[in-house]
């Protein structure tokens, strides 16, 4: 137990795997005991059977196609608008001083309080969530770009200075590609909030996707296929880390990804 000592890649799976036969184990201690009643804690055995009805009966699988588009598509909207916006913030001070007290402000606003005007203005349909989860990770990406863009060190930039690069250059060939792995990383992070955002909007509302099942089943008392949900929740954003993370060392490979 040395700080920031690397652990070896089968040592840190093994160790991931542990904690989660620790957890079913507790799990499974705590329900099949009796200790807690199935109406408020369904055991994994029931959750699973429960998951293979939703599959085999309710078509789970449309539902956690609509939820990855949804988040898939709010997503990718705020980072196309939201990292030019954080790179031109973080590069500029002038606009940075434009636009940062706005994009504060509104960082801090929920983004479960836009879904009454999002249903006035855009209706229950597609959209509606689309700008919920549009709205939860655009600022959040904003700033933090701007913050990463900002922290570039000032003897490279200097230094293009010097050998003649031009202000636009500096940009182009310093700033961003310096901050190009945080800014990958930063929206590795975002996008698991995105998941966040993404259950919120499907709760009011929706007739399909994961969240719209959860609600369904919290109606119907049914424990073990709203733990499902949430579990196959989980694995998806975890996968789409996993996926993240190997595509950002394949791209900066000389980075500390």
């Amino acid at each position: 137990m040395v700080p920031l000592r690397p652990v070896a890649v089968r040592l840190r799976v093994a160790l991931g795997v542990a904690f989660f036969v620790l957890f079913f184990a507790l799990w499974g201690m705590v329900t099949f005991s009796g200790s807690v009643s199935p109406t408020f804690l369904a055991d994994p055995l029931t959750m699973l059977r429960e998951g293979a009805i939703l599959f085999t009966q309710y078509n789970f699988s449309e539902d956690i196609a609509m939820t990855v588009m949804r988040v898939l598509a709010g997503f990718l909207l705020a980072a196309i608008i939201g990292v030019p916006l954080g790179i031109l913030m973080g590069a500029y001070k002038l606009c940075e001083a434009f636009f940062e007290p706005f994009v504060s402000f509104c960082r801090y606003l929920p983004a479960s309080a836009f879904i009454p005007l999002l249903i006035l203005w855009a209706g229950i349909g597609e959209m509606q969530k689309i700008l919920v989860i549009f709205i939860g990770s655009f600022f959040q990406i904003v700033l933090m770009v701007a913050v990463a863009v900002g922290a570039a060190r000032r003897d490279l930039v200097e230094a293009a200075y010097t050998l003649g690069c031009s202000n636009g250059s500096v940009v182009r060939r310093v700033l961003i590609p310096g901050a190009a792995s945080e800014i990958a990383e930063l929206l590795r992070l975002v996008l698991g909030w995105a998941w966040t955002y993404v259950i919120v909007a499907e709760l009011i509302g929706s007739s399909s996707g994961i969240g719209h099942m959860i609600v369904d089943s919290q109606a119907l008392l049914n424990t073990g296929q709203i733990i499902f949900g949430i579990i196959v929740i989980g694995v998806i954003g975890l996968l789409s880390d996993f996926l993240f993370k190997a595509m950002n060392r394949r791209l900066f490979s000389w980075s500390l990804l």
